[in-house]
């Protein structure tokens, strides 16, 4: 076991003279009271300013300066930060602030950082003339602390002292390092701020996105004759590919669109959006189903999808008249029926095409069904038959999507919450990888 040693609670305050007089293990303790205040920063800005007010009460300086030469031009170089700031009380953020940064392309300060090296001068004068006087005039002692990015002198730290010969050529090995590690520790914090930042922006893009896909899906469920109706759409991630949709048509039919997108997330959206839109510009009623489909492949195949993107999908037109549906289905999952008033189900599986956006001459071909009243008919994507438990490789599958339709002779939206119920049990409650969709039809 390790004796823990007697700790005091340092400050810049308590050390400011006293750093080099202390024993080795006091020096210790400062150290790691620095660091754990400095890493505690999240804030780049922060970070700097913490790791300063510790590092000029360890190696008091009566001023120092900072520069750097990032995304300009040689000979141009600009004042990052300042003591003559400080002692003004004046802040500047360097990164998000950059404007108000003093630059010039001349000077003492310009030659020490597009000449690289670690430098120092104790005996050191600055002509009234150079452009940075105000910063650094007065001042006879100078050591110069390169930083580099990619071998590149990129940033500058100077630190100076009124009076000539302070500075001790055995203190600039440590500096060099220091500051280098230090400098590269606060560009990572500036980059994860910079990445956070983003990721906050793109978010708020893929919110947007997401509303205007959901713009696109009913805003409410048709009122039809002989039918009830219950939906359920959640995402993957804030957008989505999958799309359902309905069509009011003559002689009280109504045609029932389900399409899922290859992918996911933005791209996925705004395959889903173009989908949409060529569903709703053919000429005249969406009817027959495979010319429906027909129509949207076409048009997918000539311009959205040679990038290897796909779209699965079913469209059905229920007819009052006698019950019928007629069908289409795109690689779609076949969907269930569920007899009525018995525990048996069939799949809808009359016909075999190739997912939009594949084959652009590919002919489509119809198939009929014939309902009956009490019979539940459940249209899905596979996000729901392929929803995966946490942790395993185990999928949902339609076996137990059978077996719940089977056993559920209740009402539309009953089937859905059955559905969904089993899904979530399954996942643990987790997002789902994948888009989910249902649309479930109750003939009366």
């Amino acid at each position: 076991m390790y004796n823990r040693p007697t700790t005091m609670s340092y400050s810049p305050q308590n050390v400011a003279g006293k750093f080099a007089d202390m024993t080795s293990m006091e020096r210790v303790q400062v150290v790691q009271q620095m660091m754990r205040e400095v890493t505690r920063s999240t804030d780049p800005q922060e970070m700097v300013r913490a790791y300063g007010t510790w590092l000029r009460s360890i190696t008091p300086t009566d001023r120092f300066i900072s520069l750097s030469r990032r995304d300009l031009a040689s000979p141009w170089y600009r004042v990052t930060r300042s003591g003559l700031w400080e002692e003004q009380g004046k802040t500047i953020n360097p990164w998000r602030d950059k404007h108000l940064l003093p630059m010039a392309n001349e000077g003492a300060l310009g030659e020490l950082i597009y000449n690289g090296n670690a430098v120092i001068d104790n005996d050191w004068k600055v002509s009234e003339s150079d452009p940075m006087y105000e910063h650094i005039g007065g001042f006879r002692s100078m050591r110069c602390v390169p930083m580099y990015e990619n071998g590149i002198s990129m940033n500058m730290v100077v630190h100076l002292f009124r009076q000539p010969g302070h500075f001790d050529d055995s203190t600039l090995a440590d500096a060099v390092w220091l500051s280098n590690l230090f400098g590269r520790a606060t560009y990572n914090l500036v980059l994860a701020d910079e990445l956070r930042r983003a990721n906050d922006a793109l978010e708020a893009e893929m919110r947007t996105v997401a509303d205007i896909q959901r713009s696109l899906l009913p805003a409410e469920l048709p009122k039809v004759e002989g039918l009830e109706l219950a939906a359920y759409y959640q995402t993957s991630r804030n957008a989505g590919g999958d799309y359902y949709d309905f069509f009011e048509l003559p002689e009280g039919k109504l045609g029932i669109l389900i399409a899922d997108v290859s992918g996911h997330g933005t791209p996925a959206a705004v395959m889903m959006a173009v989908t949409h839109s060529i569903a709703h510009t053919r000429e005249g009623p969406p009817d027959p189903p495979s010319q429906l489909l027909e129509f949207i492949n076409k048009r997918l195949c000539a311009r959205y999808t040679n990038n290897g993107t796909f779209v699965t999908a079913f469209y059905g037109i229920y007819d009052p008249a006698d019950r019928s549906i007629l069908y289409c289905s795109a690689g779609h999952n076949p969907p269930i029926v569920r007899s009525a008033g018995s525990s048996e189900c069939v799949l809808l599986d009359g016909n075999h095409n190739l997912p939009l956006g594949i084959e652009s001459d590919e002919q489509f071909e119809d198939a009929r069904a014939v309902l009956s009243s009490g019979d539940t008919l459940v249209i899905y994507t596979d996000g729901i038959v392929e929803a995966r438990k946490p942790g395993s490789s185990d999928l949902l599958g339609l076996d137990a999507m059978i077996a719940v339709a089977c056993a559920c002779d209740e009402s539309a939206q009953v089937v859905v919450d059955r559905i969904t119920k089993l899904v979530n049990e399954f996942t643990d409650g987790a997002l789902p990888a994948d888009d989910q969709t249902l649309v479930v039809v109750k003939v009366k």
